[in-house]
């Protein structure tokens, strides 16, 4: 099968969208969003290893 030119698909050229800064800047909140999980994931391991390490009060 032979496909011809220009028939299926995007053919334009791409066009920038965003703005540097606005690519930049969801960058950053997006990095900023991945510290603070991980900051949370962390916390919340310690407390549970803290808690268990006390045991339960009978």
């Amino acid at each position: 099968m032979m496909r011809t030119s220009g028939t299926a698909g995007f053919q334009s050229p791409s066009a920038t969208v965003a703005s540097s800064r606005l690519t930049h800047a969801v960058a950053a909140s997006l990095a900023v969003a991945a510290l603070s999980l991980c900051l949370i994931v962390t916390l919340t391991v310690l407390s549970t290893k803290a808690t268990m390490a006390m045991g339960l009060p009978v």
